[in-house]
């Protein structure tokens, strides 16, 4: 019996010795593209140059999705704000339970003006509350960004 449980312990070591590391899978959402030294978006604010569009990548955990279809995402940026990114020509969406995964968007990112009646809209297709909606009375600006490619890793 002793051999029996040398020779298993032996092979269970072996075994667990040659399995290689479990790597992260990254999953492409619209256009690949290549890892550019993306920009962290808590540190996003700090790499802006003008109130004009830039071509950028970014990345960071994702804070929130689109439940209705997956037709936009928010990443988080410094002083509790949110950068809201939406997708080329509404070309393609992200799965709707990729909250909390790590993701670099490609693409370009302004700060403009975002009115009354598409942040209601925005709330509403977050899930937002009817009581939450109704709170929504004033534009906010916010940097948006219009992605032509992210990747999600699982």
């Amino acid at each position: 019996m002793r051999h029996i449980t040398i020779l298993f312990t032996t092979l269970l070591l072996t075994i667990m010795g040659c399995q290689k590391p479990v790597q992260n899978e990254v999953t492409f959402y619209g256009e690949e593209f290549k890892s550019e030294e993306p920009v962290a978006s808590k540190e996003l604010i700090h790499s802006i140059t003008s109130d004009e569009v830039q071509s950028i990548q970014v990345t960071g955990e994702i804070t929130g999705v689109c439940q209705k279809k997956g037709c936009w995402l928010k990443l988080p940026i410094e002083n509790d704000q949110e950068l809201f990114v939406k997708f080329k020509d509404y070309a393609f969406f992200v799965p709707m339970d990729a909250e909390g995964k790590e993701a670099t968007i490609n693409g370009t990112l302004k700060k403009e003006t975002i009115d009354v009646a598409t942040l209601r809209h925005y709330a509403e297709d977050a899930g937002d509350s009817p009581e939450q909606i109704a709170l929504i009375t004033e534009p906010e600006v916010k940097y948006t960004f219009m992605a032509s490619g992210v990747s999600i890793t699982d």
